[in-house]
């Protein structure tokens, strides 16, 4: 059995603990299985939300080498049935130490088949804003 199939998140706030775990695995398909199928994800904040895990393994693509850590302080979070809002302080940290990324995320998780959470809506930025919104 692979890394990927043993990790979930059995927790919303989870969700990026296992996607750093899969970083520093280098298993893009791991990031990607934290990623509900229908999710949206804003990033880079001034493109449009890119669509569905194959985005997140994009979005995630220029890390995999450096095998980075993710550190992820979630603040908030409100579980409704299937449904979670979080928002977090996170950063990427280099294996050297430097933060090569930082900000404040808000996110909305969803359960998935497996019984885990993934990310259905993925802001790493914050949501974008009304006038700034690049049209989906």
């Amino acid at each position: 059995m692979t890394t990927t199939a043993k990790r979930i998140a059995r927790k919303p706030r989870e969700i990026a603990d296992c996607v750093s775990a899969f970083l520093q695995e280098g298993d893009l398909d791991g990031i990607a299985s934290m990623f509900h199928p229908d999710c949206r994800i804003f990033f880079p904040p001034n493109q449009p939300p890119g669509i569905g895990p194959e985005a997140a393994r994009q979005a995630f693509e220029a890390l995999i080498e450096s095998r980075p850590t993710i550190n992820s302080d979630v603040i908030s979070e409100v579980i409704v049935g299937d449904i979670a809002l979080l928002r977090a302080d996170w950063q990427v940290i280099d294996p050297d130490g430097s933060v090569v990324a930082e900000g404040q995320s808000t996110e909305v998780a969803k359960q998935l088949d497996n019984g885990g959470w993934g990310y259905l809506i993925d802001c790493p930025y914050g949501p974008p804003l009304l006038s700034k919104r690049p049209a989906i």
